[in-house]
């Protein structure tokens, strides 16, 4: 079987899907890719069905007065109709993306499928940025500013680090209270960033909401490179499309729990190069005690973060290679006992958290409706390709991928601490969820071509949140 140069498997594009591409005509062909295949079509109408029956029990939910605590369930925010010029920008990159997912190339295969991987990547990461940009825009400059204006949010602590920052982290827990509610529940990391990129002299909000999502953007191809260490090259390229127009992207552009999704992605990546079958010895440890490294540095911005650990720990042992679990859990250690000793005690800050969320939020949301409500956020975040992947979960060998996002949404349920605001916490977890939608119907190598049906309901579902919904994010 021929492989790249990264040594993942190259599985050509059936020859029967060229030959049919090659004799039909070009616009048919692309009409018939975005009308879906039957099964895309049953993917569809059950996530419709999902979507709406859970919008349904919102609906009760907010007529019966249930304890929810915001306006706008099953998310946080407030609705309120925003079209204007900006609202077409999106729904222009959502068709240029799907017009390079068409089979419409002379030897009928797709822009992603015969282009360069590296272009590929390349434009991936600016295809990504333009649809959150654009997505943004559609409340003008404020879909930037909005959240970081917020006084809800981690730009009202950066004046406390001041020009010590070592001092906020020997404080941080034991000054809990006095934090915004967006750092109450997290690490120092994300204020302590922020606080690092206005001694950089970025101050503006408007640049800085711009920065975030600039780095949001990062987290396509960084998937897309480890999907593709698993999955082989085919599949990667086809999922891109699927990553590229998520309809989470509404939440990039002004959350930062991008970043921990950014460096939880790269540690998950760094894991893919560990176990690699042509990598061994010093380079396999070095890779996986990077990934451990970042999985600590990751688990500085997010309480959540070390879930994705999980998916290395799966990736080890299903490619043979335990023995990396060590590296990447020595790793993990050294960030959390490095700002242990500069004063911030990790699991001190945790039972903090937590003991602020029983206080603050628990007597407030009912356990019962915001399990529920927070399923249809995800399924709703997701978008249709999430029915596809879960049917086909046991069909990929990137499974150990959703293992890691699966567990952290299971036990956040479980632990009863999903009520409002998923949209967010889960944001690191959204990529890995939809990575089976392009497995094959049989085990075994291979992929689906990309569910164009399912990526353009997607996007339109994004378009549609962002013109109803004022997120505060």
């Amino acid at each position: 079987m021929p492989t790249d140069t990264h040594g993942c498997v190259r599985y050509p594009i059936p020859w029967s899907d060229v030959t049919r591409s090659r004799a039909e005509d070009p616009p048919k062909a692309a009409l018939a890719g975005l009308a879906g295949t039957a099964s895309q079509r049953r993917d569809l109408l059950v996530w419709v069905a999902i979507a709406l029956a859970g919008l349904g029990l919102t609906a009760i939910a907010v007529r019966t007065g249930a304890h929810l605590g915001t306006a706008s369930a099953p998310f946080l925010g407030r609705y309120g109709l925003s079209l204007g010029l900006a609202t077409i920008l999106a729904p222009i990159v959502a068709g240029v993306v799907l017009f390079g997912a068409l089979r419409v190339g002379h030897n009928g295969a797709t822009w992603f499928e015969r282009a360069p991987f590296g272009r590929v990547l390349t434009l991936s990461y600016g295809a990504s940025f333009l649809w959150c940009a654009t997505l943004a825009l559609v409340d003008g400059a404020a879909g930037f500013t909005r959240s970081l204006r917020s006084a809800s949010n981690y730009l009202t602590d950066v004046p406390a680090v001041g020009d010590d920052p070592g001092a906020y982290l020997r404080t941080f827990v034991a000054d809990a209270a006095g934090h915004s509610v967006a750092a109450r529940g997290h690490p120092p990391g994300p204020v302590l960033l922020l606080w690092w990129f206005e001694r950089l002299g970025l101050t503006d909000r408007l640049a800085l909401g711009v920065a975030l999502t600039a780095v949001g953007a990062v987290l396509v191809p960084v998937v897309l490179a480890a999907v593709r260490g698993v999955c082989g090259d085919l599949a990667a390229r086809r999922y891109a499309p699927v990553l590229i127009l998520a309809p989470y992207a509404v939440w990039v552009a002004v959350s930062a729990e991008v970043v921990v999704a950014v460096l939880g992605a790269v540690a998950v990546l760094a894991a893919v190069r560990a176990s690699d079958a042509h990598r061994s010895g010093l380079r396999a440890a070095g890779w996986a005690l990077g990934s451990g490294l970042l999985l600590g540095l990751a688990a500085l911005f997010s309480y959540a973060a070390p879930w994705l650990g999980l998916s290395a720990v799966c990736l080890y042992f299903a490619r043979r290679r335990a023995f990396l679990n060590v590296a990447t859990g020595l790793g993990a250690l050294v960030p959390v006992l490095a700002a242990r000793a500069a004063g911030f005690s990790w699991f001190g800050g945790l039972l903090a958290a937590r003991t602020d969320y029983a206080t603050r939020v628990e007597p407030h949301r009912s356990v019962l409706w915001w399990s529920a409500l927070s399923l249809v956020a995800l399924v709703v975040a997701c978008g249709p390709a999430l029915i596809a992947s879960a049917r086909k979960i046991r069909r990929t060998p990137g499974w150990p991928f959703l293992v890691g996002a699966g567990a952290a949404v299971v036990v956040s349920l479980a632990a009863g601490l999903a009520r409002g605001g998923v949209e967010a916490a889960w944001l690191p977890f959204f990529p890995w969820l939809t990575v089976a939608a392009i497995a094959p119907h049989r085990q075994g190598p291979g992929s689906e071509p990309t569910p164009l049906l399912l990526v353009a309901v997607g996007a339109l579902t994004a378009v549609i949140i962002e013109a109803v919904l004022a997120t505060p994010w």
